[in-house]
Order: structure tokens, then sequence, then C-alpha cells
């Protein structure tokens, strides 16, 4: 009876319980395999390490407790890319797909589970997306290889060249921010080709995969009867996604430029800026020393973490939609305006209730995690609190936006430190939401309402 009683039970699972419990799945695998002595080049690594490690891949994240190309083997370099690929694309969308593949369909559960990871409205034909899906990232990850390997090939050599090459480029479209080199790519910032090529590949795996659909479909003339058109959830993305990279590396530039790229030609300080403006969108790359930037540009990078990428994409935040929406919803309301405009379009209510509750639900998450961080890594006086609070402001946001930029405070993470960032890591990846409407009980449609009463706000 036992037997029967688990898949059962599996079946009955929500979705939301279904999702963290395939994620939670494939860390604990790629844990298990990452303590392994075969996964290190020298001594295995503790468990706390491994399963640091194997939450940060699998949720495309790239903080790391050890040096990715020098700790580990071959094997766990390899285990690292599955992570990043399963995690960048999503469990479900494999699943979904073999599910296709096998003839078996996909029911009212798998519907629900692929449309919150990749969509914003259904799909007739759930298997042709998923399957599109993957080839497109698996052919944007094999283009971006071998531009890769033009830099790679000649400086490593031909099998280590290639490898570099396949497992930056997985990294950089799937916005892991994982490197095989120390210092992560500051040793490539004068590459040009290196440089155009990782920052196309974060942008291309960081908009979303729906939003390239339709470019793709307008760009083939895949339409009939009909003017072809952008939907307003891809205009919204690709013109918030031009304006934080274009104001974002505009804004790095012109504050960086007597600093870090002081001692840089024009063209590399222009390239460097931009690389970071697009990578702190939860890549988690960089090509300057961060620890040596300005504090206001550390605070802006930190707001670039925050937003992260765009629905439906392998990196993290709260998303370029939300930030988007946010604004129109600050400009409507200081207008007088009760309903939400964008784009000659009005925003559902329901919307305008998610994207406040997910910035509000955010911001908390990140003050509260912060506030205990502090508490285990630091719970006496420090010599430079300013510098400390900054320090862990940027890991705190950079774990939940699934960025993997830090300041160095990664490596003085005490074991309750790693549980919390590995949490953060974790909520981020899955979704702030789909947490919280997993494990918080929701009221009923007809919930009481009670007499309205005024208080004084402002």
């Amino acid at each position: 009876m036992q037997k029967k009683k688990f898949p059962n039970s599996l079946k009955q699972l929500t979705p939301g319980h279904a999702l963290i419990l395939y994620y939670a799945v494939a860390i604990l695998a790629g844990s298990a395999l990452l303590s392994l002595p075969a996964a290190s080049a020298g001594k295995p690594l503790p468990y706390i390490d491994a399963l640091f490690t194997a939450a940060s891949a699998q949720c495309v994240t790239g903080l790391t407790v050890v040096d990715t190309g020098s700790a580990l083997s071959l094997f766990g370099q390899i285990v690292i890319l599955v992570l990043i690929q399963i995690g960048g694309l999503g469990i479900t969308t494999f699943s979904v797909y073999l599910f296709f593949f096998l003839h078996q369909g996909v029911g009212a559960r798998g519907r629900w589970i692929i449309s919150e990871t990749l969509l914003h409205t259904p799909v007739s034909s759930m298997g042709a997306l998923v399957g599109g899906i993957i080839i497109f990232a698996f052919s944007m990850e094999a283009l971006g290889a071998v531009l890769l390997g033009i830099v790679f090939i000649p400086d490593l050599g031909l099998g280590k060249g290639l490898f570099a090459s396949i497992f930056h480029s997985v990294s950089a479209f799937c916005n892991a921010g994982f490197s095989l080199f120390p210092d992560s790519l500051t040793r490539y910032r004068c590459s040009y080709v290196f440089n155009i090529t990782i920052m196309w590949l974060i942008v291309s795996g960081g908009v979303g995969f729906l939003v390239i659909r339709e470019i793709n479909d307008i760009f083939l003339r895949r339409y009939s009867g009909r003017r072809p058109r952008l939907s307003l959830h891809s205009k919204l993305v690709l013109w918030t996604t031009g304006i934080l990279i274009v104001g974002g590396g505009l804004l790095i530039f012109s504050l960086e430029r007597t600093n870090v790229f002081s001692g840089m030609s024009g063209g590399v300080a222009v390239m460097a800026a931009f690389f970071q403006s697009v990578t702190a969108r939860t890549a988690g790359f960089n090509t300057v020393d961060i620890e040596a930037l300005q504090v206001s540009t550390l605070l802006f990078l930190v707001f670039l973490m925050f937003v992260g990428a765009s629905p439906g994409s392998a990196g993290g935040g709260i998303k370029t939609t939300s930030l988007a929406l946010f604004v129109a919803i600050l400009r409507s309301r200081m207008k007088g305006n009760p309903h939400t405009n964008i784009f000659r379009r009005t925003i559902p209510e329901e919307l305008v209730t998610k994207v406040l509750a997910l910035v509000m639900l955010a911001i908390f998450l990140i003050a509260s995690a912060l506030f205990v961080l502090l508490l285990v890594q630091h719970p006496g006086t420090s010599s430079q609190p300013g510098a400390v609070f900054l320090q862990y402001l940027f890991e705190t946001v950079s774990a939940f936006g699934t960025v993997g930029l830090t300041m160095g405070a990664t490596a003085k993470l005490t074991t309750a430190g790693k549980l919390i960032t590995i949490t953060l890591m974790f909520i981020g990846r899955v979704g702030l939401l789909t947490v919280a409407f997993t494990f918080v009980k929701r009221l009923a449609p007809d919930a009481p309402r009670y007499a309205e009463e005024n208080i004084m706000i402002g």
C-alpha cells in the first residue's frame, strides 16, 4: 500500500509545491555529486560548501565559496554546467518536453507550471513551444561557444579553450555568472569580440523566451491576416531593458571615468561600463574590480540587481515588467487616475495588486535577510559599520536577484550565513510570489468587507 500512496501524493501537490520540489531535488542531487571526492581537485568539499555551490548553480546565481576553476575537477565543473543549464531553462521545461516526447501529454498542473515559468498568456501547442525554447537555447549557446572559442582557444589551447567556451557560453546565456577564472572575466575586458558576445548572450537569455518568439515571428513574417505587432508584454520588456542598459552604461561610465576607468582607453572604458550595466541585472560576471567602484556606483548596481531580468527568462529579480508597471502605477496615482495605463492599454487591477505586493515583499525579504545576515556575521561592533552594511546589502540583493556579483562577503560567510544566502537564491529563482502564494492561505473571493474609515498618511 505504501508504494501506491507515494505517487498519488505527488499528483496531489499544488503547482507551487511541485515547482519548489523540483528545484529542491535538483539542488540536493547536485550537492551530493559535488561532495564526492571525484568532484574536487583536492580535498572533497564540505557538504555545506557543496550545497551552497549546487544551489548557486541551479538558481543561476554565480555566488561561490570555492573557486570553480581550481577547487573543482573536470567532473565537478561538468556538474556545475549541467545544473546551470537545467536551472536556466527550468526543470519544468525539460519535464514538460519529455512528457510531450513520450506522447503522455500534460495536465492542467503541468500547463500552469510551464505558463508561470515561460508565458503571460496560454498557448495552443505547449510541446512545440517548449521544444522551440530548447532548440533556441542550445543554438544560441552553440553560436556563443564558437565566438568565444575565437578568444579562448588561442589563449588556453584546444581542449581547455573549447571547454571554457562551452562553459562560459552556457553560463552567460543562462545568466549564471559562473566563471572558470578567479578574477571572473577581468582578463578579457579589452577583447571586443569576447565582451560583445557575452553581453549578447546575457541579453538573449534575459529578455524572456516569449519576447524572442514574438520578434522571431515578426522577422520571419509568421502571421496571417493581421498587422504584425509586439504584445504589451514584449514592448515593456524591450523598452525597459533598453533604457536600463543604455542609461545604466552611461551612468556607470560617468561615475567611474576618473576612478576604475581612468587607466583604460576610451573604447575599453565605454565597453566595460556597458558590460557592467548588462551583467548587473542577474548575470554576475565582471570585467572590473567591484570592490574598487565608488559607493554611488555600488548603490546603482544594487538597484540594477534588484530589478533583474525579464519574466520567462533565465534571470531573477523583481523583473523589468514589474519595474515598468510600478513606475506606471505611481505616475497614474500621482495624476489622480484610478486606472493604470501604459502604451494605450489599461492594466487589470489584479495585476496592479500583484506588482505592488511583489515589490513590497521583495523589499521586506531583503531587509529581513540583511538583518539576520548581519546578526550572524557581525554580532559585535565593527570599526567600519557603513562599509560592512553596504557589503552585506550588496550580497543580499545579489543573492535575491540571482546575480552573483560580490564585494567579497561570500568568502566570509559562516555556515548560518551560507544557509541564509542559499534560501535567498532559492526564493529568487523559484519566484517570490510563487513561494508566498504556496505557503500563505488565500482568502475566498467572498472575504468579509467592513465599514470604511480614513486615516492620515504622508
